[in-house]
């Protein structure tokens, strides 16, 4: 299967992130109660978190402060701002080329974080809210539209639920794509998001990988949020922290063209694993001088012992 290109530019107000090849988007929760890395983190291991994903090569970092564990209480927006708001803040001081995305739905939470200075709102909610897209326009921010076929924080697992996914899935992004640009949200600032996992079972998210170009017929650059879903962890029967290697191979199969941003945990892994595919994929030549270096080539030190140098 080779992966899907799309178009390879996100326009963010005064700025232009550049998809021409993948970006990867660090994952950072400031709730305590993610799914995947559960615990509360104070603001310092947060920022702390923050500079080591960027220094694995994150160009976006995503900020989240409501769980997406489904069938539990929504978080109060003061309490999500109050969580997102000081992260978002040092991230602009601290890093100012990185884009930052902030995973909410609900409108002040959005009116807080970009009158902050963040870039991109990630919508998990398919614009539920009508005040959320002209919000996004005023601040010439860019917008991610998911899709989803119920309120979040529902679990939706119904097997019979689509006739066609794929055709449904499309259909729906593309309205609210729509919806979007009436608003006033600048076409060219927009990702859209498949949503793996969202109302949709393990089954369902495979058929829709497997056709993810019929998905986005208009080329608009795609946000693909792969990384340790329930699906890899069906097929592979894996708990969240030990889906590494499946979100890996979802990576190699449809996550590796242009106008892409993978939406990832394991920043470094991930860079990594696409340097290589990236190498071994092209017919640009290598350089004949490239070597290991030696300190790299033992677990620690030299088989007799000493230290290489």
């Amino acid at each position: 299967m080779s992966a899907p290109r799309f178009r390879p530019d996100l326009v963010l107000g005064d700025r232009v992130l550049d998809l021409s090849r993948p970006v990867l988007m660090g994952v950072v929760n400031a709730n305590p109660d993610s799914f995947s890395d559960p615990g509360h983190r104070p603001l310092d291991a947060q920022r702390a978190q923050v500079a080591d994903m960027v220094a694995a090569g994150a160009g976006v970092i995503d900020v989240g402060g409501q769980s997406g564990i489904t069938n539990v209480a929504e978080v109060d927006p003061a309490e999500e701002i109050d969580r997102v708001l000081p992260l978002v803040t040092s991230i602009v001081a601290d890093h100012p080329d990185v884009v930052i995305s902030v995973d909410t739905y609900k409108p002040p939470v959005v009116e807080a974080v970009l009158a902050a200075g963040a870039h991109i709102v990630n919508d998990v909610s398919g614009l539920r809210a009508p005040e959320l897209a002209p919000l996004v326009a005023r601040h010439r921010a860019g917008l991610v539209v998911m899709h989803t076929a119920a309120p979040p924080k529902t679990r939706l697992q119904a097997t019979d639920l689509y006739g066609d996914v794929v055709v449904e899935v499309r259909d729906f992004l593309a309205a609210r794509v729509a919806s979007a640009v009436a608003a006033g949200v600048d076409e060219r600032s927009i990702m859209v998001d498949p949503g793996p996992d969202f109302t949709k079972t393990p089954a369902q998210t495979v058929e829709l990988l497997r056709r993810l170009p019929e998905v986005d017929p208009s080329g608009l650059p795609m946000l693909l949020a792969l990384s340790r879903k329930d699906f890899i962890g069906a097929l592979t029967d894996t708990r969240p922290k030990e889906r590494l290697a499946g979100t890996l191979a979802a990576i190699a199969a449809v996550g590796s063209g242009t106008g892409v941003v993978l939406r990832v945990h394991d920043v470094a892994e991930v860079r990594r694993f696409l340097t290589v595919l990236d190498v071994l994929g092209s017919t640009d030549p290598v350089d004949p001088e490239l070597r290991l270096r030696d300190e790299l080539r033992w677990a620690a030190g030299r088989p007799d012992g000493t230290k290489a140098v």
